[in-house]
């Protein structure tokens, strides 16, 4: 079996305090804080399963930020 990759650590950041926040600001401060990739979905949208390091997610209602994830 082949060794599981060193992969890098995911920013340390907390979730929580993107709920309620704007699409843009939230955007603009995990970019701040050392995430690559952020993405803002609206509820329910169907998205892979992969999990990326770097990666940030928002879902998104009405321009607010209802729900926070890594990966």
């Amino acid at each position: 079996m082949a060794p599981l990759p060193q992969l890098p650590p995911d920013p340390d950041d907390a979730l929580d305090d993107y709920v309620g926040l704007d699409a843009d600001t939230a955007a603009g401060r995990a970019r701040a804080h050392g995430w690559t990739t952020v993405r803002a979905l609206p509820p329910g949208v169907v998205i892979t399963m992969e999990y990326l390091v770097g990666r940030l997610n928002f879902e998104v209602v009405d321009g607010t930020v209802r729900r926070c994830w890594k990966g």
